[in-house]
């Protein structure tokens, strides 16, 4: 019976059936439009329309046979089919369709039509014009409760114009109203453009870590509703790991962009994301690989007829074969002629760093009078000038001193070009440093250091062993300033410098934004804002500071250089310096990497006693060619004293008290003299007199037994335990802490720094939330796995969760390179609290607490 009355109801109401198909047919043709495919979009619409009785006679519309009924419904799919022919090139069609749907729109309708046009509008760059029709779509869709999901669209959408124009700080508050008003479920391409979009914004403001996690969420939402948007947010997602410094993950985005943008056969995004990873290999130190993508960029850009961007792509794999090949001649004659074609095309920047390029590729061919003449001739940057080319400048020019002879002028470019990196990393904008000119300030630092050998000045080595070494210590980390003000300036300032290149690449030149950016650049001048972060920025300390403090606190530093085909050390002791060479690096970082590895096998393992006696003694031989290597040399520089050890590349992560000479002997390592010089001072200061935070994760068998043998040296103090051990509890107590012990499993992320963590109650607690903290903890122990691992940058820059903490201003950090036994850190750690209760310094707590140990992998990060 249910079935007759159904049968019988369909063929009595003809007028229904059709309209139950076209709100069919608009259904999928909207599916269709959002997920990337116009073209099938506009088939189902124009089906949708036929079932009402709408013609298209010689190519216009007609709707003289659409029922009044049907005028609302039609009115929607025409305003879907304009979209769809605008977004296919048929703009002045579509706006065509829109007039004709506002003739048939119903009044509560109309901020519908207005959206659409303003989407057309945003199509055709006709910006104005489309924030006006989203400013009235908004206000008419806001008066109707039913249109929430459209008033959405029109938020989002109006976020991207205002995005174009440089405002950030409006596109910010229409995606979070969007994010308040929009219905939860069967909208997830909404919220995923809502979330890349506000993820954009946070990398605008230099907040990498809130980035990442909005794109990875909105990652997730696209591979549900659209994944072929997907390709895009890599593409984003690239950009921000670039700005991270981490280009191995920036290469892994774009190599899955490209295969995608390859499948769908869209060339110039193709060809922006082969030029992108370009930059990346670039910047991970691949010079073939660079050229390799750079060439093929090149071609797509000029098949497309794109000669701007093909210029850049040959820029860049110029760039790229300078750094790989061994004829620099034929480089310097190619950037020659690509100099004058970007002049031709008003990219002045561009050809400034082609002269500039040629000029370093004349003086490695060996013609320098010809490179003087480059030099001379070649645009000045100014003041206002990219900091690429200033900085490429100071390079070129010493790096011809040096060939004419004259080291003294070579060293005072270099000065002057590492004083421009600094000065930039404290400003607001020093995020932008994690790219081509972090690149150019090691290029700079190590040709000074190189110099410094040169003259075999123990005390000039020292100096520039200090410009080259872990520069970002001597600036707080960037993150958004916590003056709104000076966050809306920054997030302008990164936004209006990526519009006014992208119309420079469309041959224009957009005078508005270009004021802009100049006024916004003067704000911050007259402002002298500054990158925010805690405690004071570190300066570069003198040798005479540094080796007064050492015998003061009765130590010695080794700071350890590697050149190519040798190892060599500055040591300061006793007020003065002095050059020691060190044996064979090679030898010396396969030694570390194995050693490594067999207290990795060995920790927490019940091993089978051969196995376990064989990997012990593989232990003793690698840190005995550590000693021969390293030690051995050193004795007659050190004595007795106290170590600071300000280690190279991968020596970053030896386990120093595991060496038979050092066991029982303090030991600090730090990534610069100056830092140390910071932290140690740090530690030295008054301590707020609040007992210390002791912090038992989950999942370790014996953390709440060593949290309870700790706590007994520190009367007053509540350990966080079970439950209690949340990362925000952890955090609240972390702040500002005098002491605070994490026993918690620790990770230590090689793809990713940022990833590093511990694990607590309710989650991970990660690298990047530590700057979260408006006070840095004093002295923080983790006797966690491994989260003393580093990874090291261009610039012998540490990152990780160990690093995180020093970069934030701990003073010191105590943590393992490698695994670490639950069991094994209950007897170690408690040793090492009750002589850090009893007044005894870090480094040499733990000196003592592992003293009777052979295979203690906890060193002393800091200022011990």
């Amino acid at each position: 019976m249910p079935c007759a009355e159904r049968r019988s109801h369909r063929s009595a109401d003809p007028r229904a059936r059709a309209e139950s198909r076209a709100r069919a047919a608009r259904e999928r043709a909207l599916r269709e439009g959002n997920a990337g495919r116009p073209a099938a979009g506009a088939r189902y619409v124009r089906a949708g329309l036929r079932e009402l009785g709408w013609a298209e006679n010689g190519g216009r519309p007609d709707a003289e046979q659409v029922d009044a009924g049907h005028h609302g419904l039609a009115a929607r799919l025409l305003g879907i089919l304009a979209e769809a022919e605008a977004e296919q090139g048929r703009t002045e069609y579509g706006l065509g369709l829109l007039n004709r749907a506002e003739d048939l729109a119903a009044a509560d309708d109309r901020g519908i039509v207005h959206l659409q046009r303003g989407l057309i509008f945003m199509r055709t760059w006709r910006r104005s014009d489309a924030l006006e029709m989203l400013d009235e779509a908004v206000t008419l869709l806001e008066q109707n409760p039913a249109e929430t999901v459209n008033l959405a669209w029109a938020l989002i959408n109006r976020s991207v114009v205002h995005l174009s124009v440089g405002d950030v700080r409006q596109a910010r508050a229409d995606l979070l109203r969007c994010r308040q008003i929009a219905p939860g479920g069967g909208h997830d391409q909404q919220s995923a453009k809502v979330l890349h979009n506000l993820g954009y914004c946070d990398l605008l403001a230099g907040d990498i870590p809130g980035a990442l996690q909005l794109f990875n969420a909105a990652a997730d939402a696209y591979r549900v509703s659209a994944p072929g948007v997907l390709p895009i947010l890599a593409m984003d997602k690239a950009r921000l790991m670039l700005a991270a410094g981490l280009a191995g993950d920036a290469a892994r985005e774009l190599d899955g962009a490209m295969a995608a943008f390859r499948r769908q056969r869209l060339d110039h995004d193709l060809a922006e994301a082969e030029l992108a990873r370009a930059e990346a290999a670039l910047a991970a130190g691949e010079p073939a690989v660079a050229s390799h993508w750079a060439g093929s960029a090149e071609r797509h850009f000029r098949r497309n007829g794109n000669e701007a961007c093909a210029c850049l792509a040959e820029l860049t794999r110029l760039r790229a074969r300078f750094r790989a090949t061994g004829r620099p001649a034929t480089v310097a004659d190619a950037a020659l002629g690509l100099a004058g074609r970007l002049r031709e095309r008003g990219l002045v920047n561009d050809a400034d760093l082609a002269d500039l390029l040629a000029a370093r590729a004349l003086i490695a061919a060996g013609r320098p009078d010809q490179a003087r003449r480059q030099i001379a001739t070649a645009r000045r940057p100014g003041p206002a000038a990219p900091l690429t080319a200033r900085l490429l400048g100071k390079l070129a020019r010493a790096e011809l001193a040096e060939r004419e002879g004259r080291p003294g002028a070579a060293l005072t470019e270099l000065r002057a070009g590492l004083s421009l990196v600094q000065a930039r990393r404290g400003r607001l904008g020093s995020i932008d440093l994690r790219t081509g000119t972090a690149a150019l300030g090691a290029d700079l630092a190590a040709a000074g250091l190189r110099l410094a050998l040169e003259r075999e000045s123990a005390a000039l080595v020292f100096a520039w062993l200090e410009r080259s070494r872990a520069q970002a210590f001597r600036a707080r980390p960037v993150r958004p300033p916590a003056d709104p003000q000076a966050a809306a300036v920054l997030a302008e300032l990164r936004q209006l410098g990526y519009l006014i290149r992208e119309a420079e690449l469309n041959g224009g030149r957009d005078a508005r934004l270009v004021a802009r950016q100049a006024e916004l650049q003067r704000e911050i001048r007259e402002h002298d804002w500054q990158a925010s972060g805690l405690g004071e920025v570190i300066v570069q300390a003198s040798l005479s500071e540094v080796g007064a403090t050492l015998e003061q606190a009765g130590q010695t530093l080794v700071g350890i250089i590697v050149q190519p085909g040798r190892m060599l050390a500055v040591v300061v002791r006793r007020g003065s310096a002095r050059l020691v060479q060190l044996g064979d690096f090679e030898a010396t970082a396969e030694a570390a990497r194995r050693l490594n590895a067999d207290l990795d096998t060995l920790a927490g393992r019940r091993l089978p006693a051969r196995l376990a006696a064989v990997i012990g003694e593989s232990v003793r031989h690698q840190a005995g060619i550590l000693m021969a290597e390293v030690i051995a040399p050193l004795r007659s520089a050190i004595g007795d004293d106290g170590l600071v050890i300000v280690p190279a590349g991968p020596l970053a992560d030896i386990p120093w008290g595991v060496l038979p000479g050092l066991r029982g002997r303090p030991v600090s390592v730090c990534p610069s003299a100056s830092a140390w010089l910071t932290a140690w001072r740090r530690a030295r200061a008054t301590a707020p007199d609040t007992p210390p935070l002791l912090v038992a994760g989950p999942d370790l068998e014996h953390a709440d037994l060593e949290i309870a043998e700790i706590a007994r040296c520190y009367p007053d103090c509540r350990p966080l335990l079970s439950g209690t051990a949340t990362v925000g509890a952890a955090l609240r107590a972390l702040d500002g802490a005098p002491l605070a012990h994490l026993a918690a499993h620790g990770h230590h992320d090689q793809e990713n720094f940022l990833f590093s963590r511990v694990d607590l109650a309710d989650g991970p607690l990660m690298a990047y939330d530590i700057q979260q903290l408006t006070a840095a903890p004093r002295h923080v122990v983790l006797s966690s796995c491994d989260v003393g691992r580093t990874v090291v940058r261009p610039g012998e820059e540490i990152l990780g969760f160990t690093a995180a903490l020093l970069y934030i201003g701990t003073a010191t950090v105590t943590s393992s390179v490698t695994r670490v036994g639950d069991d094994d850190a209950v007897g170690t750690m408690a040793a090492y609290h009750r002589l850090l209760a009893a007044g005894i310094r870090p480094a040499e707590a733990l000196a003592e607490a592992t003293a009777a140990e052979q295979f203690s992998p906890f060193v002393c990060f800091g200022g011990g």
